[in-house]
């Protein structure tokens, strides 16, 4: 077990490299846990970082085949994958004060031609690699990798025979293993009928739902509302029901989980952790508050120029953070919920009255 003080926002952690668990404590007054949730930390626990800069599968149209809307351009925006000097760059940054990499960028994890060895330098540094993949050409060799090195693996939910041959392959290797599930107005019936139907492969550790964002490809028709019977359906099934597999949410969804599942325990949440406790690294190394901002250079800020750490006490990070910090102040539930996104307010599954939107 890991434990992180951060002196400065007053608070402590404890995260297992072995199994993932993670906890943080309230803010500290006079010695004392006060149970107050800290907003932010000294330095990031999880960086998504993009080692990926283009996609082979990209103009064969194998996403959209699939129904999967690349939020970042696969198909028509190809750059140089991030070189093992830039990764080893972060990382030496990094240790000591990151728990997790979640790996991705425009492609398959498991395709970069220094996959290995970038899984190898971050168990080196005390940093779990977890990444996703479609599952395309996933083997039983890159599997064994996994098992070696990487915390968990989400393969995601491409409706094809190459993911469930991916999930198979991942979970005879003991590699604890995720569904990736894009949720959106083309997919929210599929998804209900595969929780009532217990659809999903067996054996896996959690199906993941991510919300469907209006980003790159992303479509805003398929944008979900909270009003949407179909939307109040989906959030009552998970409400009122268990499952074999532990359900999981990204934390663009908490408004959804606050207005339509009430069971939840909201101590199990978080809201949007965009420069508060993670942040966002492309493979031209701009680091940016939140993936979902990468076709906006106005949040970037590029590592070429400073820090990690001078990076996340920016001026741009600081605007993101104004957003979480401000939105809809008369909301009795904005501790839980942080006002919704700030990049893409309209996902945000509320209606209450007292929304209120921060301009940054």
């Amino acid at each position: 077990m890991i434990t992180y003080l951060d002196e400065e926002n007053k608070f402590t952690e404890l995260f297992s490299p072995k199994t993932g668990f993670y906890v943080r404590s309230g803010v500290f007054k006079n010695g004392k846990d006060t149970n107050i949730d800290p907003f932010m930390r000294n330095y990031p626990q999880l960086i998504d970082v993009g080692i990926m800069g283009h996609c082979r599968h990209g103009k064969s149209g194998l996403c959209r085949k699939s129904g999967i809307q690349c939020y970042q351009n696969g198909m028509f925006e190809e750059t140089s994958n991030m070189s093992l000097e830039n990764f080893k760059k972060i990382v030496r940054q990094c240790r000591g004060k990151v728990f997790q990499f979640a790996l991705g960028g425009r492609g398959d994890v498991d395709e970069h031609e220094e996959f290995g060895e970038i899984l190898r330098l971050c168990r080196e540094n005390g940093i779990v690699p977890n990444f996703t993949t479609s599952g395309f050409n996933m083997t039983s060799d890159k599997a064994k990798t996994c098992k070696e090195h990487a915390g968990a693996v989400a393969v995601s939910w491409y409706r094809a025979g190459y993911s469930e041959q991916a999930i198979e392959l991942l979970l005879k290797a003991d590699v604890k293993t995720n569904v990736h599930y894009v949720l959106g107005n083309n997919t929210i019936d599929e998804a209900t009928d595969k929780l009532i139907k217990q659809g999903f492969p067996q054996k896996i550790n959690a199906v993941i739902f991510l919300l469907h964002k209006p980003v790159g490809m992303g479509e805003r028709k398929n944008v979900l509302k909270v009003n949407d019977f179909r939307v109040r359906r989906f959030f009552d099934i998970i409400n009122n029901n268990t499952f074999k597999f532990k359900i999981g949410f990204d934390s663009c969804s908490c408004a959804g989980i606050v207005n339509l599942a009430p069971n939840i325990n909201r101590n199990s949440i978080d809201y949007c952790e965009g420069a508060r406790f993670s942040c966002y690294i492309d493979a031209q190394m701009n680091m940016m508050p939140c993936s979902f901002a990468h076709d906006n250079p106005g949040w970037h800020v590029n590592l070429y120029d400073c820090t990690v750490k001078e990076a996340w006490n920016s001026l741009s990070f600081s605007a993101f953070r104004k957003h979480l910090q401000n939105a809809c102040p008369e909301c009795k539930d904005r501790e839980y919920c942080g006002g919704g996104c700030p990049l893409v307010n309209e996902i945000t599954l509320c209606e209450r009255a007292e929304r209120e939107e921060v301009k940054s």
